[in-house]
This record gives C-alpha cells, sequence and structure tokens, in this order.
C-alpha cells in the first residue's frame, strides 16, 4: 500500500474550531457594561465531517475534549505499533474498512464502528485501502514516532 501523501503545509496557530475551553463574548451586553465583565458561555459549534476531510491529505485537528485531541484521519498501509500509557484511544470509521491489529487478535471495523484501544494495550492501525476516521486519541499519539507523528497539529 502507499504511503499516504503529505500536503506541503505550514501548521498553523489557532484553535480548533472546537475546544470545551474556548470562550466568547455575550451577543448582547448592555450599554456601560464592558464585555468581558461577567464569565461567558462556550462557543457550541457543530462540525461537517465531510467537509472537514476534503481539507487535508492526512490528518487535522478539529477540536479538544478532556485534554484530547478529536482528530480526523486518512489512513493508508500499517502504521506503527503503539500504545498509550495513561490514555485510551477512540477510532470510529466514517469511510473503508479498518484492520486493528491487537498482540493476540486482529479487529475488522467497518464504516460506522468503533473500536477503543484500553491504555497500555499495543495496537495497530492497518487500512488496506484509503479509510477516514474520527479518533479520540492523546495529544501525544503513542509511545512511537514516525514519519506521521505531528509535533504540532494543524488545526483545521
Amino acid at each position: 500500500m502507499s504511503a499516504p501523501t503529505r500536503s506541503p503545509t505550514v501548521p498553523v496557530a489557532r484553535p480548533p474550531r472546537w475546544d470545551s475551553r474556548r470562550r466568547v463574548e455575550p451577543a448582547n451586553v448592555a450599554d456601560g457594561e464592558q464585555a468581558g465583565d461577567e464569565p461567558s458561555m462556550p462557543s457550541v459549534d457543530k462540525v461537517n465531517l465531510a467537509q472537514e476531510l476534503a481539507l487535508f491529505s492526512e490528518h487535522g485537528s478539529v477540536g479538544e475534549l478532556n485534554g484530547q485531541h478529536v482528530r480526523l484521519a486518512k489512513l493508508s498501509g500499517p502504521c506503527a505499533w503503539r500504545h498509550h500509557e495513561h490514555e485510551d484511544a477512540l477510532f470510529l470509521v466514517l469511510s473503508g474498512r479498518l484492520r486493528m491489529e491487537l498482540r493476540e487478535r486482529t479487529v475488522e471495523v467497518e464504516p460506522g464502528e468503533l473500536i477503543i484501544i484500553p491504555r497500555g494495550v499495543e495496537h495497530r492501525p492497518v487500512a488496506e485501502e484509503e479509510v477516514h476516521v474520527l479518533l479520540l486519541e492523546p495529544v501525544n499519539p503513542g509511545n512511537v514516532r514516525e514519519e506521521r507523528t505531528a509535533d504540532t497539529l494543524e488545526h483545521l
């Protein structure tokens, strides 16, 4: 299988489209009040997965949730074996088929299905053909550095 294509992008220092820590100013500030005088409500936005997937060739972050990245990824071929010391990882297959290899068995994950990898469990995602997945994973993608490991994630 071919390695995923990497678009020549420069990481952008901007917040993800949705981050539970991001705040917005109130829409209607009364006369004489200063925006920011009162704590504001967090921004709540929806994300169109098909539109987001069209924006990149390999992976991108669409938000953060409880200290983990919510990422969209296009996988092709085998990834390196990895494990996460302190956090679980979730893979939701949007299109294509993902084979999740574990040391003791293999799990086929179809579109509309997800698999949760408990912390400490070695795993290797394999995509015979391009597969689109939504990932909920730690900021550090595990114990392995490879060509796909990003020191900084590009936020969409």
